[in-house]
C-alpha cells in the first residue's frame, strides 16, 4: 500500500513537471511568433533585448528608455524582455529566451557568475553578441561593458564626505557608513568602496578623523532591504554619513531617517535621482546623491551592438556621465522632471 502510494507521489511529481515545461515551451513559441510580427510589420534592421533582475525602478526604466529612443533612430526595436510575459523569470531564464527567440543582439545585467560567464558565451557561440550592462562580465566572450566609472564614482562620495567633515564642528572621530549589496556577485562595489578610501586618504583634512565602516545589506528583496536597514537604526551607535550604493536602499534609507526621527543627526548620500530623492534632497532630508545619466548608458548599448555589427568589434568600455545633485543644483533637476511630466 505504501509503495503504491510512493509511485502515485512520483508519477504525479513527473506529470506536474512535464506540464510546466510543456506550458513553458507554449510562452516561449508564442513569444517568438510576436516577435517576427513585430519586425515583420515595422521592418526593422535589428532585434535588441535587454535583460535586468528587476524591471520596475525608476534606473532601469530610464536606462531602457535610452536604449529604445536610441534604437528607434538607429531602425532598430529594443525590448525590455519579460514586460509582456505572463510570470516572472529569472536573468537566466531570459538569458535562454532571447537565445531561444534568434534575437540580433543582447544588453544584460551582469555579474561576474559562472553561470553567467556560460550563457553569455552560449549567445556568442551562436552568433548573438552580448553587452554587458552596469555589472560586467569579464570572463565571458561578451563584446562591451556600458557602465559607471566605479572608481571616480567612489571618489567623488569620499569628496562629498570630506565636505561633510570641514563643515563638523566636532573633535569626535567621523563615522561613516558604506551599505553593500551581500548577494552582488561583481567587483563594481568593491572598486566604489576603494575609491572612497583612495580619496579619504589623498585629500584628508588636517585634524578629522574619519572611520569607514561597511554594512552588509540582505538584497534578496524590498522587504530584506528595509529591514536590513532598520537594524542600523535599532543600534545604540549610528552612524553620522550613511552612504547608499544603489536607488532602493537610497529611498530605504531616507524613510528610515524619517521614521526614527534623526533627520539632521545623519547626513545621507545617495545614488540616482527620482522624484523622491530629489524632493527629499530639497527638504534637507538627504545631503546628496550621485546621478548617472541613465538614458545615456542605455544609448550606449545600442552604439555598442550597432558599431560591432558595422565594423565587426567595438569599444570595449563604454562609461556614462555622473552629476552630483544637492542643494546648489536640486531645484534645476526637479523643474527638467517637471517639464518631461
Amino acid at each position: 500500500m505504501g509503495r503504491n502510494r510512493g509511485q502515485g507521489i512520483i508519477i504525479g511529481f513527473l506529470v506536474f513537471v512535464i506540464a510546466v515545461i510543456s506550458i513553458c515551451t507554449i510562452i516561449f513559441r508564442s513569444y517568438v511568433r510576436e516577435f517576427h510580427k513585430v519586425t515583420e510589420k515595422e521592418k526593422y534592421d535589428q532585434y535588441y533585448v535587454m535583460i535586468t533582475e528587476d524591471r520596475k525602478p525608476d534606473f532601469w526604466q530610464s536606462v531602457y528608455r535610452g536604449a529604445y529612443e536610441r534604437g528607434q533612430a538607429e531602425n532598430v526595436y529594443v525590448d525590455l524582455l519579460g514586460e509582456h510575459l505572463s510570470q516572472e523569470y529569472s536573468r537566466s531564464d531570459l538569458m535562454r529566451i532571447a537565445m531561444t527567440s534568434g534575437v540580433d543582439g543582447i544588453l544584460v545585467e551582469s555579474d561576474e557568475s559562472d553561470e553567467m560567464s556560460e550563457l553569455i558565451d552560449e549567445a556568442v557561440d551562436r552568433g548573438i553578441p552580448v553587452v554587458t550592462l552596469y555589472g560586467d562580465n569579464t570572463h565571458s566572450a561578451r563584446c562591451s561593458f556600458v557602465g559607471v566609472g566605479s572608481y571616480n564614482l567612489g571618489r567623488e562620495y569620499g569628496r562629498q564626505v570630506l565636505k561633510l567633515a570641514a563643515a563638523e564642528d566636532t573633535e569626535d572621530p567621523l563615522k561613516v557608513a558604506v551599505l553593500m549589496n551581500a548577494h552582488a556577485l561583481n567587483s563594481t562595489q568593491n572598486i566604489v568602496c576603494s575609491g572612497i578610501q583612495d580619496a579619504l586618504e589623498q585629500e584628508k583634512l588636517q585634524g578629522s578623523e574619519i572611520q569607514m565602516s561597511l554594512i552588509t545589506v540582505d538584497d534578496t528583496n524590498t522587504f530584506s532591504v528595509e529591514e536590513s536597514i532598520r537594524d542600523i537604526f535599532m543600534d545604540q551607535t549610528l552612524p553620522d554619513i550613511i552612504i547608499c550604493l544603489n536607488e532602493l536602499s537610497t529611498t530605504c534609507v531616507y524613510q528610515a531617517v524619517v521614521d526614527y526621527n534623526c533627520v539632521g543627526e545623519i547626513a545621507i548620500l545617495g545614488y540616482y535621482d527620482t522624484d523622491t530623492i530629489l524632493k527629499a534632497i530639497e527638504r534637507n532630508v538627504i545631503t546628496a546623491t550621485i546621478s548617472i545619466d541613465t538614458e545615456q548608458m542605455g544609448a550606449f548599448c545600442v552604439d555598442a551592438l550597432q558599431e560591432y555589427y558595422n565594423y565587426g568589434y567595438t569599444s570595449q568600455y563604454f562609461t556614462a556621465d555622473v552629476t552630483v545633485i544637492d542643494q546648489s543644483n536640486v531645484e534645476e533637476y526637479l523643474g527638467k522632471q517637471e517639464e518631461a511630466e
